[in-house]
């Protein structure tokens, strides 16, 4: 499966989505995760990842009230029994059960050495895809407080049931969020490269698995703070956790009327100690964003390193052109995050590639009849010698089904990083693919009653 799971449901589904995070918890929108939806999720590995489960209705809206000093108290008191009587009937108690198909099938031919190389043997490597998966889903507001979200999917070929999404939300008197359970949480806001999402790092030579995270979110004025504890050992065959398979962490973040801010650190024994800020702005009506990290060896204090990135995104002909660039410089050594399990990839373990890179996504949606739209994600890495190019078009021909086509390649120096780490993969030899061509043709459906 390791071809089509790496470029072409990438590079198509979700340069228009909003990065992927965890669903809203029933109780809350919480302010500690900071409005870090507005740029378009260009992030090549991230476009593997499953769509977003459709969110539970927030059980606290924002409602901005402005009170005229001559109203009178009866009006004000009014006001607010009626905002506290909405919020109370968005948590009233009940369930819903919810119901999600997809069915994917395409072709995608590999090659082990670029076209245009002299020393082409023309070897290649043929994968078919046909794969079918449901999911089903139980949302239960048991109290005011207390939720609980549960889903199960199954898939075949190769049948098998698997758990999904697992959690619990609480609420402490409308002050403190905690949500536990087997789910994914995303820190950070680079649509490319994604480095400060402190949460998918992972010890070099571990065994990862999904995450089991326990968080408290607690609003404090225009932000709010998030702490957390997460393990990746794996629980659900009785793994008994260690003191070095959990990781601790937190951030707190200001939403500025002008500007955006995250701050946070996140810890595991045997990884450096880690920082990480962010910064994003809007200038006129280009998007700008900055997030800075450093990593401290605990062990060598003087082993201090870190990276930088600095991009804009920007929406051109009345939002039918979109583009995003971003520069990013990573001093880290021996960086490895975790990708988990998605409909068409297993999960892995990849290193985080070094030194100066660039990235550059452009996206132009034609609207009309299939919705056609054609976009090129590049990747470069020119200390290195290395880029990957990922050229293709996505159509809607009809209700409920997408037609993906992609050409992933990878550019420059047989021994730089994009040419060994290629997003195609021969599944049986494990070889990189570093030119490919795919084409997918994708239904699928979701619904909650």
């Amino acid at each position: 499966m390791g071809l089509l799971a790496a470029a072409l449901l990438p590079a198509v589904i979700l340069p228009e989505r909003l990065p992927a995070q965890e669903a809203p918890s029933a109780n809350t929108e919480s302010p500690a995760q900071g409005d870090q939806a507005v740029l378009p999720d260009w992030d090549i590995n991230s476009l593997f990842n499953e769509p977003p489960q459709e969110a539970a209705p927030s059980a606290e809206t924002k409602t901005n009230t402005t009170t005229d000093k001559t109203a009178s108290a009866d009006k004000t008191t009014s006001a607010d029994n009626a905002v506290a009587s909405v919020a109370k009937l968005l948590k009233k108690k009940g369930f819903t059960f919810g119901a999600s198909y997809e069915f994917a099938a395409g072709v995608a031919p590999g090659w082990y050495e670029v076209p245009w190389s002299k020393d082409s043997t023309g070897d290649y490597y043929f994968d078919r895809v046909i794969k079918m998966r449901s999911t089903l889903s139980l949302d239960a507001q048991i109290t005011d407080a207390f939720r609980t979200y549960s889903a199960l999917y199954f898939e075949i070929p190769n049948f098998s049931i698997n758990l999904g999404d697992f959690y619990f939300d609480y609420s402490l008197y409308d002050k403190v969020f905690i949500r536990g359970g087997k789910y994914n949480l995303s820190w950070g806001i680079s649509p490319n490269y994604n480095f400060t999402n402190l949460l998918v790092r992972v010890p070099e030579g571990s065994t990862a698995g999904d995450s089991f995270i326990l968080k408290a979110d607690i609003p404090v004025g225009i932000g709010g703070f998030q702490v957390l504890a997460l393990t990746r050992a794996d629980l659900m065959h009785g793994t008994t956790v260690r003191k070095r398979d959990i990781a601790y962490g937190g951030k707190y973040n200001l939403a500025l009327r002008l500007a955006d801010l995250d701050i946070g650190v996140f810890n595991q024994e045997g990884m450096p100690l880690r920082g990480f800020l962010s910064f994003k702005t809007t200038l006129g009506k280009t998007d700008l964003y900055s997030e800075g990290l450093c990593a401290i060896d605990v062990n060598q204090p003087s082993g201090i390193s870190g990276a930088a990135s600095l991009g804009a995104s920007r929406d051109f002909f009345n939002g039918n052109f979109s583009a995003n660039a971003e520069l990013f410089y990573n001093g880290e050594k021996n960086a490895f995050w975790y990708t988990p399990e998605t409909t068409l990839r297993d999960a892995q373990i990849t290193p985080f590639i070094g030194g100066l890179n660039a990235a550059l996504n452009l996206l132009y949606r034609f609207g009309g009849k299939a919705n056609p739209r054609i976009f090129i994600q590049a990747r470069c890495a020119p200390l290195q010698n290395t880029a990957q190019l990922i050229p293709g078009f996505r159509l809607n021909p009809w209700s409920n089904i997408e037609l993906y086509l992609a050409v992933p390649m990878a550019l420059g120096s047989e021994t730089g990083y994009y040419f060994k780490n290629t997003i195609t993969t021969d599944s049986f030899q494990n070889r990189p693919l570093p030119f490919s061509v795919m084409l997918l043709l994708t239904l699928r459906g979701a619904v909650k009653q």
